[in-house]
C-alpha cells in the first residue's frame, strides 16, 4: 500500500486555504497547519504554531519534520522567502509558493501575458527595504511576490519550487476581500461605480477551482512559476452585469475617471494571464462567464 503524501501548509485557515486543506485530507493526505496561532486547523489535523519571520520559531516549530510537500500559502516577501529556503532546503521534496496575477504589474499587453513575462532567474532582489512595514508591504504586494519567488528560483536544485500566480479570485460566501460586495452595494442604491480611463479586462479564478488547481498541484511534480486563471477574461461591464441580474431593482451607473481612486477590480492596464502551461501539464480550467452567476449568487448570500 503507497504511503500516504505528507504535506505542510502555512498559514491556510481562510478562503481558499481552508478549502485546500479539505481537499487534501479528503484525498488521504496527511496534512500538517503551521501558523501563528490565530486560528486552528480542523479537527484531528497537526498544528504548529509559529511565527514564519522568526527563523528560529520556526525551526523550534517543525522540530525534526520532513514533508513531501510544502504549500506556502503567506509568502509575501523577499525576506520570508529566505528564510522559508534556509529552513526547508533538505527538508521537503518540493515548495509551493502560492503567488499572484499582481507579479505582471507592470505588464500592458492586449494579449494574455505567459510565465516567461516574468522570470524570477532575471529578478532583482532587495532585502534591505522596509519589507517588515505593513504599509510598505501592501504597498508593494506585487513587488514583494516577485522578489520572493526569485529568492526561491535561486535555489536550484536544493529546493524544487513552484509558484502559482493565481488570478483574481471570486466567490464563496466567506470572500473577505470584499470586492464584488463593492459592486453589489452600489447597483442596489443606484451609486456610481468609478472606473479608470482606460478601464482594461482581467482574469479570473472561483476560490473553489483555485483551491482544485493547488490540490491538482500538490500531487503533480512541476517546477517552476505557473499561471492558475479561468478561461476568459472579464470587464467590469461584466462584472456589474452578473451582479445586476441578482438585483432586478438596483441600477449601474459608471462614472469614469481620470484620476483618483477607482473601483476594485477595474484596471487601467492589461494583463490577463496565459494559463496554456498549466493546461499542457494536465489541469483543465473552467470558463470565468461559467461560474460568474454562481460566484455572485454566493457574495450576496443566495448559496450556490
Amino acid at each position: 500500500m503507497e504511503k500516504p503524501r505528507e504535506v505542510l501548509v502555512i498559514g491556510g485557515n481562510r478562503y481558499f486555504g481552508k478549502r485546500l486543506i479539505r481537499r487534501l485530507l479528503e484525498a488521504g493526505t496527511r496534512v500538517t497547519v503551521l501558523n501563528r496561532g490565530s486560528s486552528a486547523p480542523p479537527p484531528g489535523v497537526p498544528h504548529l504554531v509559529a511565527d514564519r519571520d522568526d527563523e528560529d520559531s520556526l525551526r523550534r516549530a517543525l522540530g525534526p519534520r520532513t514533508f513531501d510537500v510544502v504549500v506556502d500559502q503567506v509568502c509575501y516577501t523577499p525576506r520570508q522567502a529566505a528564510t522559508a529556503r534556509r529552513v526547508f532546503t533538505g527538508r521537503t521534496r518540493r515548495y509551493i509558493m502560492t503567488s499572484t496575477v499582481e507579479v505582471y504589474e507592470y505588464e500592458d499587453s492586449p494579449d494574455p501575458v505567459a510565465e516567461s513575462a516574468v522570470d524570477p532567474r532575471t529578478v532583482a532582489v532587495d532585502l534591505e527595504l522596509p519589507w517588515e512595514d505593513p504599509e510598505f508591504r501592501d504597498s508593494h504586494y506585487g513587488e514583494g511576490k516577485r522578489q520572493a519567488e526569485a529568492v526561491l528560483a535561486a535555489a536550484g536544485p536544493d529546493l524544487p519550487w513552484v509558484s502559482v500566480r493565481v488570478a483574481h479570485v471570486l466567490g464563496g460566501g466567506d470572500d473577505f476581500t470584499g470586492r464584488l460586495a463593492h459592486y453589489a452595494e452600489r447597483i442596489r442604491r443606484g451609486t456610481p461605480i468609478a472606473v479608470p480611463v482606460p478601464n482594461r479586462p482581467a482574469t479570473y479564478i472561483h476560490v473553489e477551482e483555485i483551491a482544485d488547481f493547488l490540490a491538482w498541484t500538490v500531487g503533480a511534480d512541476f517546477t517552476g512559476p505557473v499561471n492558475a486563471a479561468s478561461h476568459g477574461p472579464l470587464t467590469t461591464d461584466d462584472l456589474c452585469a452578473a451582479v445586476a441580474a441578482h438585483l432586478p431593482e438596483g441600477r449601474t451607473v459608471l462614472r469614469a475617471v481620470e484620476v483618483g481612486e477607482t473601483s476594485p477590480l477595474s484596471f487601467t492596464r492589461a494583463y490577463a494571464m496565459d494559463n496554456t502551461r498549466a493546461t499542457r501539464l494536465g489541469y483543465s480550467f473552467d470558463h470565468a462567464r461559467h461560474w460568474l452567476p454562481k460566484a455572485v449568487a454566493e457574495t450576496l448570500g443566495e448559496g450556490a
